[in-house]
């Protein structure tokens, strides 16, 4: 009760803030008073980053970048991890193990005070039920989620069955699955175009099972937002049992309706939404995170819901996410986007200055971001720097990294006149996301670039772990070019890029530059054509673009190299 009245107290200083003083201050009193007499129900997140979300294409997470993701999301007020799906690969049976054993028992920086569930995802089959328990045993609160389509077009051309066998197989999974945790939850794949009288039916008996949660799976990004709500609706009032259970959502993003199907979903009785950071899945990707989060705090009165999540860790989780899977944010991404917060227009500008209400609905400083200008520069002491990382939600970093990041930091105000805040976070992110172990570090770059179809040059020397400097040149088809082909013959790599992308943190021609570079191994004689090829992901910052190029395809071979020998990714990808 103590701190649903401290949250209460909070968000009347922020109603009071955003109208401006006095003039609004009985509004904002009555708005209130109507949000007290609402009662707040716990709304669980359940973050699926790790799973739908690295169906992404192209991303291919390893074990401690995902253990890594893991412990920020626990930081962040996740309630459910799904960590994985354990039998798709070894790898992904390891990394779920990984993080039920390491963060599945952590309650450290939660405000709630118990660690995050750890959940794994399984088919409903025995084999993977099994697998999935074995992945999340080691956790304080470990889950399985299982699902089987239900849609007529899902049963009668991939399950090939009748509906009483996807009964039956419902069932029994569920069963099978409670035997092993008391935490079940049971997703009807496809359900938002099953028959609504054959859903009222099959999740009736899993409830009837045991299932504890019911996710009503949105699997093509179908349904509009008054078709899932109303679908939400129809369940919780007409499913047997429906009232034992947490319904859940889980919608996608193909006609960019996820956030409002979700949300939706809420407004109608949902009290479990899955999520992902920056919206990342397979396809156009999954209900965002950040957007529900937000929506739901901007919103109170529409939504009688309250999260655990601490908004001031969204940003850098945000940026976590983007380095380690090198999906790189839109500018105009809501909430997280460099221009979330921007303000071209003359008008905008203007109104801003005079009250911050007049053009922004919420503060940069709610996600972590803090105002758009650092007040440091050049002169400005380790302290100072400090309280700054602070703010941004980089708390608990050890000495070494924070002198780090004070070094780049002073380097970097040695050539910008403004220093962002963005550009800090650039640089935590490059400095902390990078691989476990660096076969190699770039020590110096020269480059000659030419024109007119003469060749570049690039002269490069790498130092590696036991100390040994190497150095070679290459020339290429431009400076990026000779780069890579320079490095390729210093650390004798054969691999392929398959994409280069280049953005600015900030704006101005004194910006840093972001570089992501994907690599993945040659294709071999007689390789098959559904085998899903390694891709290794390399971030790099710099206010030296050619600098940040080389850094970053140099972190995309360190994380090969810790990869050790694999050829392909044999990945069996779960469709809900």
């Amino acid at each position: 009760m103590y701190q649903r009245v401290a949250s209460l107290s909070s968000l009347s200083k922020q109603l009071y803030s955003r109208t401006g003083g006095n003039l609004h201050r009985h509004s904002a009193q009555v708005r209130v008073r109507s949000f007290c007499s609402t009662t707040r129900d716990k709304l669980i997140i359940l973050d699926t980053s790790l799973r739908d979300g690295e169906q992404s294409p192209g991303v291919t997470l390893h074990v401690e970048e995902k253990l890594a993701i893991a412990k920020q999301l626990s930081l962040l007020g996740v309630d459910v991890c799904e960590a994985g799906f354990p039998v798709a690969s070894e790898g992904d049976f390891n990394a779920v193990k990984k993080i039920a054993e390491e963060v599945g028992c952590v309650t450290v920086g939660r405000k709630d005070n118990k660690p995050m569930t750890i959940a794994a995802l399984s088919r409903a089959t025995i084999k993977d039920i099994d697998l999935a328990f074995d992945a999340v045993r080691a956790a304080s609160l470990p889950r399985i989620h299982t699902f089987l389509a239900t849609s007529d077009i899902h049963l009668q051309y991939k399950l090939k069955i009748d509906k009483d066998e996807c009964i039956k197989r419902a069932v029994a999974a569920v069963k099978y699955a409670i035997s092993k945790t008391p935490d079940v939850e049971f997703t009807p794949e496809d359900a938002g175009r099953t028959d609504r009288q054959f859903l009222l039916r099959v999740i009736a008996e899993v409830i009837k099972a045991g299932a504890k949660t019911i996710n009503i799976a949105d699997t093509v990004g179908f349904n509009t937002p008054e078709q899932y709500g109303e679908l939400i609706n129809f369940l919780v009032k007409n499913t047997e049992g429906g009232d034992k259970v947490t319904w859940s959502t889980h919608c996608h993003n193909d006609l960019g309706l996820a956030t409002a199907n979700t949300l939706s979903g809420v407004r109608n009785g949902a009290r479990q939404v899955e999520v992902t950071m920056n919206g990342i899945g397979e396809r156009a990707g999954n209900t965002s995170l950040e957007e529900v989060v937000m929506t739901i705090l901007t919103h109170p009165e529409h939504y009688p819901v309250q999260t655990s999540i601490d908004t001031t860790q969204i940003y850098r989780t945000s940026q976590m996410i983007s380095s380690y899977t090198g999906m790189v944010i839109q500018p105009n991404k809501a909430i997280v986007g460099a221009n979330a917060f921007a303000h071209e227009s003359g008008i905008h500008q203007d109104g801003v200055l005079k009250h911050q209400s007049t053009y922004e609905i919420m503060k940069p400083e709610t996600i972590g971001l803090g105002s758009n200008v650092m007040v440091l520069g050049k002169h400005s002491g380790r302290h100072a720097f400090i309280m700054h990382l602070k703010e941004l939600g980089y708390v608990n970093l050890p000495d070494e990294q924070i002198q780090r990041a004070f070094d780049r930091f002073k380097k970097l105000a040695d050539v910008k006149k403004t220093v962002h805040k963005q550009d800090i976070h650039a640089i935590l992110s490059d400095q902390l996301y990078q691989p476990m172990s660096e076969a190699y570090k770039l020590k110096t770059l020269q480059v000659v670039a030419s024109s007119d179809g003469i060749p570049s040059t690039a002269f490069v020397r790498l130092t590696k772990e036991d100390g040994t400097e190497l150095q070679d040149a290459a020339i290429g088809d431009g400076p990026v070019d000779a780069i890579f082909k320079s490095i390729n013959r210093l650390v004798e790599n054969k691999s392929v890029v398959i994409d280069y992308e280049v953005k600015s943190v900030t704006s101005g021609s004194d910006a840093l530059g972001d570089i992501t570079v994907r690599i993945t191994q040659p294709t071999k004689e007689g390789e098959k054509a559904d085998e899903r090829p390694y891709v290794w992901i390399g971030h790099g910052v710099d206010a030296d673009i050619l600098f940040a190029s080389a850094k970053a395809y140099i972190n995309a071979i360190n994380r090969m190299i810790a990869a050790g020998p694999v050829d392909t990714v044999y990945r069996m990808q779960a469709p809900i």
